[in-house]
């Protein structure tokens, strides 16, 4: 991951402020039901928890670290490739960084990631 976040460009690095980003081995069922997924048969690679850049205002009181969580053994079942693992290792980190400086799925979809 610190190969990914090393070639983001250097605007987008510089911006990366009190974001933690963290492996954790699955998702737990309740956290797919609560992104709208069914645990018997979907799976998440990664998540953003926090609160975008966009929607800040310097008033607002010190937050807690937004957070990334990649998900190892999912990304692990589904890419035994290590090369194809790496890249979707990659694509998960961006789009999940995406999400931290406010866009949707929709416009991070447009991006290609």
């Amino acid at each position: 991951m610190a190969r990914v976040l090393d070639k983001l460009p250097r605007r987008f690095r510089e911006q990366l402020h009190n974001l933690e980003i963290v492996v954790e081995e699955r998702p737990s069922e309740e956290l797919l039901r609560t992104e709208g997924l069914d645990p018997r048969c979907d799976t998440l690679y990664g998540i953003y928890e926090g609160i975008p850049l966009p929607e800040r205002s310097h008033l607002d009181p010190p937050l807690l670290p937004d957070k990334i969580t990649i998900f190892a053994e999912p990304l692990l079942e589904d890419f035994p490739d290590p090369d194809e693992l790496r890249d979707e290792i990659r694509l998960t980190v961006i789009h999940e960084i995406a999400h931290y400086f406010g866009m949707d799925d929709d416009e991070i979809e447009d991006l290609g990631y």
